[in-house]
């Protein structure tokens, strides 16, 4: 008991003479009353004490609360997937607002886009309702406004008409319609009233018509054709003559266009009286040792689309022919000012292929549009126009001197066909290919021609006759969209779908010669020209990601890849004469020329 005396002291000491009046009692208790002996040890209940410092909270509780608050009025991020309190309908529907995006061009983040110009928030408007004000505000200049419950547009056509919408039936109208059907069963009645049988079960008659019309048409007795006579037959037979000629005249050609050309050059004609596509004299006549070009040295730019094609002028170089996808064909000079000389404007879609004449004089440009067209270069004016009314993929003229007047071309509806141009008549159609042609190429001095196609196989053809003398596919062979023949005459290069250039013998047996293969490209569903160096010691080849590649002939070894192009680098040739010279083009419009 002195123990417990001395601890409440203690105790009472400690705390600032605050004095417990529950444990003074049960000390006086305790010193008072004797235990006995079979009772058990009186127990206490002593209050617990805190080791920690007293810390004022008031700070903390008005921290607290001024944050709920803040939370509670600032808006929510619309990114956010959690939300740590309840927010208000006026935080949730909320407009964004904030900083721009710094990488999203209209500041929107890419999760918060709906459309492609940037987040388009639904209207609570049902497609019907939209059209009846959109149709109402044509029709009668007023319309209902869902937002403020009123009208927009003519005030005074909204008050004349009693806001009736181009659905809405007037009430005069609808009791005109009441009274007109009305009007209608009471002439049926009286019909059946006074008619005989007889007349209304004899369809020859009025009273049947009448009573059984079902059409503002029906009521009228149909009007017999009589027996034409001799003029009228003679007119009817001409008649029909006329508009088939027309219809499959129609039929047959491709889309018309007027044709235009605009020379961009400085003159036509110089000093002396040369045209402006006349060679110049010093140009070197032979290339004896070719070399693989390094750097960039000039760009033409005037597509406003992709260029499909390119070719230098026979034999010179001096210009170059392009084909765009903008429609258009254009010639540039490639000496001296290195500007465009004449745009050739005759096709209403892309154009797909062009080929010069021998002496570069015409030149050939095939379309999209489905016409073939045979132009002069120097002025610009289309001699001839050819259409089966399908698309051409290839054109070509027959190499030969005496037989430039004729025209080969490949066709989306697997034919090739032969015109003669002097007459404008179709003289021969190849047509054993399961798919559109694609190239065609000249072999065995002209006597043969070799063609490609979809359907994944070679075909070798004796000009003129329509008899397939060799056919070649093979089971891992892919379609070869593009074909070249070697300056030896001997090979065959062939751009091959699976990303390869395999070489075939151009002579007899057309056979695939095993060791070369050139590959490392990537071709795979573009159709990369593959051209030869005027030498034959390389091939070069575009390919998808816009680079030119050159092999060596010989050892088939990639020698050197130039980045062209932004883009497909679809087509590629080396100058005539220039050792060192090639020009690409790609699908970024441009054509550049390297050295």
């Amino acid at each position: 008991m002195d123990l417990l005396q001395s601890y409440k002291d203690t105790d009472m000491e400690d705390e600032n003479d605050e004095g417990s009046p529950q444990l003074d009692a049960l000390a006086s208790a305790t010193a008072n009353s004797e235990p006995s002996p079979g009772s058990s040890p009186v127990r206490f209940s002593i209050p617990s004490k805190s080791a920690a410092p007293k810390v004022d909270d008031t700070m903390l509780t008005l921290t607290a609360a001024g944050q709920a608050h803040s939370q509670a009025q600032k808006p929510l991020d619309p990114t956010q997937h959690l939300v740590s309190f309840n927010p208000t309908y006026e935080q949730l529907w909320a407009p964004i607002a904030g900083p721009a995006h710094p990488y999203a061009k209209d500041g929107l983040a890419q999760g918060l886009r709906n459309h492609k110009l940037g987040f388009v928030d639904n209207a609570n408007i049902e497609p019907f309702m939209f059209d009846e004000q959109y149709n109402t505000f044509y029709k009668f200049g007023y319309a209902a406004d869902p937002s403020q419950n009123s009208y927009v547009g003519d005030v005074e056509g909204f008050k004349r008409n009693d806001g009736i919408s181009v659905y809405n039936i007037p009430q005069h109208e609808q009791k005109k319609r009441k009274l007109g059907k009305k009007k209608e069963m009471l002439e049926e009645n009286e019909v059946g009233d006074d008619v005989d049988a007889v007349e209304v079960n004899n369809p020859a008659s009025e009273t049947w018509l009448m009573k059984n019309r079902k059409s503002p048409w029906s009521g009228k007795k149909d009007w017999v054709q009589g027996e034409l006579t001799e003029e009228q037959k003679k007119y009817a037979e001409e008649h029909a003559k006329k508009k088939g000629d027309k219809e499959g005249g129609e039929r047959e050609k491709g889309e018309a266009h007027v044709d235009k050309t605009t020379f961009h050059g400085k003159e036509e004609r110089d000093y002396q009286g040369r045209s402006w596509i006349a060679p110049p004299k010093d140009a070197k006549a032979s290339n004896d040792h070719c070399y693989i070009p390094k750097r960039l040295v000039h760009t033409w730019s005037g597509h406003t689309k992709g260029v499909s094609a390119i070719r230098f002028f026979p034999k010179h170089g001096h210009l170059i022919l392009s084909a765009g996808m903008d429609t258009k064909v254009k010639i540039w000079d490639v000496f001296n000012s290195g500007k465009c000389m004449r745009t050739y404007m005759g096709h209403t879609k892309a154009v797909r292929d062009i080929w010069f004449s021998n002496d570069g004089t015409k030149f050939l440009s095939a379309g999209y549009d489905k016409n073939i067209k045979y132009w002069d270069t120097e002025t610009g004016q289309v001699i001839s126009t050819f259409s089966t009314g399908k698309i051409p993929y290839v054109a070509r003229l027959n190499p030969d001197e005496d037989k430039q007047n004729v025209l080969l071309a490949g066709m989306s509806d697997k034919k090739i066909v032969q015109w003669d141009m002097n007459t404008g008549q179709i003289t021969q159609e190849y047509d054993q290919h399961l798919g559109a042609v694609n190239s065609i190429t000249f072999v065995d001095n002209n006597r043969r021609f070799v063609t490609s196609s979809d359907d994944k196989s070679l075909r070798v053809w004796e000009f003129g006759i329509p008899v397939v003398i060799k056919y070649i596919s093979e089971p891992h062979m892919h379609s070869m969209p593009s074909i070249a023949l070697h300056p030896n005459s001997n090979w065959l290069a062939c751009q091959s779908l699976d990303n390869q250039i395999l070489i075939y013998g151009a002579r007899d047996r057309f056979q695939l010669n095993k060791k070369k293969r050139f590959a490392g490209h990537i071709v795979a569903g573009y159709a990369c020209q593959v051209n030869f160096s005027p030498d034959g010691r390389f091939v070069m080849s575009g390919d998808g990601e816009g680079r030119c590649w050159f092999w060596d002939w010989k050892s088939c070894k990639v020698f050197r890849t130039l980045k062209c192009h932004e883009g497909v680098c679809i087509g590629c040739e080396w100058h005539p004469l220039e050792q060192s010279k090639v020009a690409t083009c790609g699908w970024d419009g441009l054509i550049k020329y390297w050295d």
